[in-house]
């Protein structure tokens, strides 16, 4: 395998390091915030793998006890185009979701399918209450009624990669979130 700077695949960095640290801390107040009085109990629940490094950051600052988990659900193929189709490959394994106020973790939200489908679920499963809560916001690509609780930063309609997000499982290691050069991906 050849080492290559993934740097010199990226066209600009759309949110820095700074500005991602920032965003992280703001998001954690507003879930401890809203976390306040509440009877059940907090799980943050990750949407695997791009949520690993944002929801890794996030947990570190919300001072609310919780617990943590995982689910590896997507809309999207080997394309970068959402299929529509949610697929879960690792599910919630829990009894007394009753008992849970579960705040879904993920990187980003363009189509807005596959976290609209996913709070159903977790509702339809008896969740005690199912919030969301995003890195990154493309509303304009919205294909569904549906707005994330908790946004880190709306974007553009670019293609991005770090902090977690990926093409072909590479680029999540950028310590920021940077636009993808079209010729790499087209």
């Amino acid at each position: 395998m050849i080492c290559r700077d993934l740097n010199a695949d990226i066209d600009h960095i759309l949110v820095g390091e700074k500005e991602l640290a920032d965003i992280v801390t703001r998001l954690a107040e507003a879930i401890d915030r809203d976390a306040q009085g509440q009877e059940s109990d907090l799980l943050l629940l990750g949407i695997l793998k791009g949520s690993v490094v944002f929801m890794g950051d996030l947990m570190k600052k919300i001072r609310t006890p919780m617990e943590i988990d995982f689910m590896k659900v997507s809309s999207y193929g080997a394309s970068t185009v959402s299929s529509g189709e949610l697929k879960i490959s690792l599910d919630l394994h829990r009894e007394h979701l009753e008992t849970l106020d579960i705040v879904i973790v993920e990187d980003i939200v363009d189509s807005g399918n596959t976290l609209y489908k996913l709070v159903n679920y977790l509702r339809g499963r008896g969740a005690a209450r199912v919030r969301s809560c995003t890195l990154l916001d493309k509303p304009e690509r919205r294909k569904v009624d549906f707005q994330p609780d908790y946004v880190g930063v709306t974007i553009p309609d670019e293609f991005v990669v770090g902090y977690g997000l990926d093409y072909n499982e590479k680029y999540r290691e950028l310590p920021y979130v940077g636009v993808l050069k079209k010729s790499v991906y087209q």
